[in-house]
């Protein structure tokens, strides 16, 4: 699934927003189509993006290159503050547009800070892993962290573009596929079509276009949105818990089994479907095992400051009509869902 070798000609899947719709473009040779998608206005480019990325990127406008830190310690809000200090100093304006380039925590950081300086300006976003192609460079959501918890600071702030250059997964480690196919194994239950054997274009694009809907559908996540969250309850209680051991698409693999069981614990499904997620989960070769040292009571105390729990503690479950957000008051279950996955 992973075979990048040949070159695969672009497709476009635009996300519906009435007059805020944007392109996803996806496939091989395209990162320097970004040109196509600068509005008039443009004389300066803030490429925002980390040292080991590797893309030299190139626009007919003014631009400068701004790198940020690595890891999930600078997904803050002091990375933001030195952003917008340094497009002060440069002189960016509302006119002008940032780019994000890398991975999910480049878009995240580089849209946020795109959303609030001079109260907002363009954004367009180029992600460089396969987790930021089918999922995090999509769908306007942006964030830093707080030492709390995962993603508690952001806005809503769509891209003007999205462009997913799959020559940029050339150099990907083994372990970030590993943290994009926790996120393609989400869309198998959230309505997409058998992604086994498909090719790595073809498996992108679905993706995204399941994303693509759902985000039509409710772009603020008043309601169905946050379907796009299975397996993320535990999957950011996680990593919380691990200081960041445990990437982002790993922690959600074992999310979604945990979901499963508590799922099939509250009688919404049977043996076989449990059996069905671990199948797709085993197709991606993703871990679904909890550590044995993992204290159950601290973990479910974690659930409670999930930007869902408005009401409680609550999952995003599967059932007869699908995965939807299930408020869950029975402790006990999500104590003997965890027994099961450690």
């Amino acid at each position: 699934m992973d075979d990048y070798s040949h070159s695969v000609e672009a497709k476009e899947i635009i996300v519906d927003l009435g007059t805020r719709s944007y392109p996803v473009l996806v496939g091989s040779n395209c990162v320097n189509d970004v040109t196509k998608y600068l509005p008039e206005s443009v004389k300066r480019v803030a490429i925002v993006t980390q040292g080991q990325i590797g893309i030299q990127l190139s626009t007919d406008k003014e631009q400068k290159v701004f790198v940020i830190e690595e890891g999930e310690d600078a997904k803050s809000i002091n990375t933001i503050m030195e952003l917008c200090r340094s497009w002060v100093d440069w002189g960016l304006t509302r006119s002008d547009i940032v780019i994000g380039l890398g991975g999910g925590m480049v878009t995240d950081v580089a849209s946020f800070a795109a959303s609030i300086y001079h109260r907002g300006v363009n954004v367009i976003n180029i992600p460089t892993t396969l987790l930021g192609m089918v999922d995090a460079a999509i769908g306007g959501k942006t964030g830093v962290n707080l030492p709390e918890g995962k993603n508690l600071i952001g806005t809503f702030w769509q891209p003007n573009a999205v462009i997913c250059d799959l020559n940029a997964l050339q150099t990907l480690p083994k372990r970030e596929w590993k943290c994009g196919y926790g996120e393609i194994a989400k869309y198998h239950f959230l309505g997409a079509k058998d992604m086994r054997g498909k090719d790595l274009i073809d498996t992108v694009l679905e993706c995204i276009k399941v994303k693509s809907k759902i985000v039509s559908q409710d772009e603020l996540e008043g309601g169905r949105r946050a379907i796009l969250n299975y397996g993320h309850t535990l999957a950011h209680a996680l990593e919380i818990e691990n200081d960041f051991a445990l990437a982002h698409g790993e922690a959600v693999a074992i999310g979604i089994r945990y979901a499963a069981e508590v799922a099939f614990l509250m009688g919404r499904i049977g043996e076989d479907r449990v059996l069905y997620h671990q199948e797709i989960l085993d197709h991606y070769e993703l871990s679904t095992k909890l550590q044995k040292s993992m204290d159950p009571n601290k973990v479910i105390s974690l659930f409670l400051r999930d930007k869902k729990s408005k009401d409680g503690i609550t999952f995003v479950l599967d059932g007869e009509t699908g995965v939807e957000p299930i408020l869950v008051q029975d402790r006990n279950i999500l104590k003997k869902a965890m027994e099961v996955v450690q």
